[in-house]
């Protein structure tokens, strides 16, 4: 059984002669405070397998003479077979009348068994479905595109390299050893540092009121694929407008000019979003309640998929997180068979060194690889948390990182065939095709290439459910973080309680996304993407790895690393987490401070008063570090050295396990 804080029961066996009505009192007694019970069967199984040598091997690897944890607590103890000295200053090692009695100590807790994962694949799954998301199929070929195509790819590799994966890295080994979400585990690292893990929660309820929303765009066009003819394809619906101009693959003598409009885009921005009915952020106008339904349904989807915890969630992602790659692969073949699709792809490929110079390039670069692999949201921590001891998390970290990238690389070449072919058709550019980044290369140019294609409603049926799947992997994962910081920081009363509690978590989040769902919703959805994750999650992540590598230490992170796999991280890592991570994380909050991005959205530039709502969006989750480090301080006892060493003092860990120790004694 592993446990976290561990209390010691132990159990005596008694002589054979007892009667039976002592033995049965005897085994029916367990208590957790630390007192010896009588349980005479329990101490003659266990002699029998576990009393085999002088030291005996136990669960965990550790042997009985050897404590049974990396950090062991107080009041824990691990028996041997010597006699303690007598007060007259004998050994103690005669053997009084009645025999030897056998000693059975067990570590145990008062505390529901950890949960765990029913598989490996499942953990694998899980992380890779949370990693590989929307922002691999429509945010990082628009910010590709949008850095100078090939040239993005050098500090995008760079950044993975340098940065992400190595932090990737030293969160799951972190979660894995410390067993805690990311609230609670700060207490083991670095105690003045709780306010890290409150962080991840903000930003993590701030990604589920706005990522669940794209979602709830591809249902609706999910539900709107089923017929035959699909409603982005023809200008003669009563959204359209007179600058609609149908495009299909057969349409030779239809002219495109530059006010022309398609009916795919007419479709996303007039009947899905009805943005026109907004004149930007400062007045939204009314809630749409078609995609009120559809967020609806998919937040049902959501709690049902994780009310009971990792054993449904990591059944569900068996198949949200492998149909992606079969329908991404089916378009691949499908784009590279397009007229002009060579066009996107030397447009993908060529690179623009000039834009290397350029700071934002860098910025995005960061941006996208951390928001893609996802340090910094809790999540690592609390998957890795219902992990074996001993699994090996480094090279879970490499296969799903890699994964990860390689993903992103195979979504760009969809993509760009894909804008190759449209700019093919309306001989123009390719740039010129991608006139509006984010979700739109997905409901617009995606979705009226589909529309080419022979069998087009079956093509957009398996399309749009798989931006579903996408989707519903990373707000599993999101919503797990925070559900396993919060079960972890009040155990008492909320591990009863999973259910209810996600119940609640699911409603925060269907509240605060209601502002997505009005006519304005796609504004306050792009004001989010810039502001309330990027910097916000970039600047926890630098004080996440300051605290590991300078605070907590990092050659005590690796010999905890060693303990669990057995080898210790090479110079690699540890000149990564000391001196590489912070210096381009700090690189990349100054850039971000001293050159703020310029949103613009459906010919709607962002005015200048929504920058500094997307700073206080920002500042709104960043406030709780140093808020808890004031209040740590001022709430301790002691004087203020004393309160200020006991800050950064880790908490031990407790014992991870229950085993059981036989030995001999009288």
């Amino acid at each position: 059984m592993e446990t976290k804080d561990m209390m010691l029961t132990s159990m005596l066996a008694v002589d054979k002669g007892e009667d039976e009505g002592e033995r049965e009192e005897a085994e029916g007694t367990q208590e957790e405070n630390g007192r010896l019970v009588l349980a005479d069967g329990l101490a003659e199984r266990e002699a029998k397998s576990l009393t085999s040598g002088s030291e005996q091997q136990v669960s965990n690897g550790f042997t009985s003479s050897t404590p049974q944890s990396p950090r062991e607590g107080p009041g824990t103890a691990a028996c041997s077979g010597e006699m303690a000295p007598e007060p007259g200053g004998g050994t103690g090692s005669s053997v009084p009348p009645g025999g030897l009695k056998t000693l059975v100590v067990q570590h145990t807790s008062s505390e529901r068994p950890r949960e765990t994962w029913s598989k490996k694949m499942d953990f694998l799954l899980s992380v890779i479905g949370y990693s590989v998301d929307l922002g691999n199929v429509w945010r990082f070929p628009y910010v590709c595109y949008q850095n100078g195509g090939g040239a993005f790819l050098l500090p995008y590799m760079l950044m993975a390299v340098f940065g992400g994966v190595p932090l990737f890295y030293m969160e799951l080994a972190l979660g894995q050893f410390h067993r805690s979400g990311c609230i609670s585990i700060w207490k083991h690292v670095c105690p003045i540092f709780k306010g890290i893990g409150f962080a991840i929660c903000v930003i993590s309820l701030y990604i589920a009121f706005y990522y669940n929303t794209i979602m709830a765009w591809a249902l609706y066009y999910l539900i709107s694929s089923f017929q035959p003819i699909l409603p982005w394809t023809t200008c003669t619906n009563s959204w359209n407008t007179v600058n609609c101009h149908r495009y299909m693959s057969t349409d030779y003598n239809v002219s495109w000019a530059n006010s022309s409009t398609s009916p795919a885009e007419e479709f996303y921005t007039r009947q899905v979003l009805q943005v026109h009915l907004s004149p930007g952020l400062h007045q939204l106008g009314s809630i749409n309640w078609q995609l009120a339904l559809c967020l609806f349904f998919i937040f049902l989807i959501i709690y049902f998929s994780i009310w009971k915890g990792v054993k449904t969630s990591g059944k569900v992602v068996w198949v949200t997180a492998t149909f992606p790659y079969l329908v991404l692969l089916v378009l691949l073949v499908r784009g590279a068979t397009l007229p002009g699709a060579w066009r996107g792809v030397v447009f993908f490929l060529k690179p623009d060194w000039e834009k290397l110079l350029s700071t934002t390039v860098w910025i995005d670069a960061a941006a996208q690889i951390f928001f893609s692999l996802g340090p910094g949201f809790g999540v690592l921590l609390a998957f890795a948390s219902y992990n074996p001891f001993h699994n090996n998390c480094y090279k879970d970290a490499l296969i799903t990182s890699s994964v990860n990238c390689l993903t992103s690389f195979l979504s760009g070449f969809v993509i760009f065939t894909v804008l190759g072919y449209m700019a093919e058709m309306r001989h123009q550019d390719v740039d010129a095709v991608a006139k509006d980044a984010g979700p739109s290369l997905l409901f617009i140019i995606y979705a009226e290439a589909i529309a080419n294609m022979p069998a087009a409603t079956f093509f957009s049926i398996i399309f749009f459910l798989m931006i579903i799947m996408l989707g519903l992997d990373s707000t599993f994962a999101g919503l797990e973080g925070v559900i396993t910081a919060m079960l972890d920081e009040f155990p008492l009363v909320l591990r009863k309680r999973r259910e209810w509690f996600v119940l609640g978590l699911v409603c925060v989040c269907f509240l605060g996304a209601l502002s997505t769902l009005t006519y304005g919703g796609a504004f306050v959805v792009k004001l989010f993407e810039e502001y309330a994750t990027g910097p916000a999650v970039i600047t926890v992540v630098l004080l996440e790895v300051i605290a590991v590598s300078w605070f907590y230490g990092t050659n005590r992170f690796c010999n905890d690393v060693q303990l669990m796999l057995g080898f210790s991280p090479g110079f690699f890592w540890r000149i990564c987490w000391v001196a590489i991570c912070p210096c381009f994380l700090l690189f990349i909050i100054i850039s971000f401070l001293a050159f703020p991005p310029e949103i613009r959205l459906f010919n709607y530039d962002f005015p200048p008063w929504t920058t500094v709502l997307g700073y206080c969006i920002g500042v709104s989750s960043f406030i709780c570090v140093p808020v808890y480090m004031v209040y740590y301080l001022l709430s301790a006892k002691g004087t203020f050295k004393q309160r200020l060493l006991k800050s950064i003092t880790p908490v031990s860990s407790g014992n991870q396990y229950t085993d059981f120790i036989v030995t001999n004694a009288v």
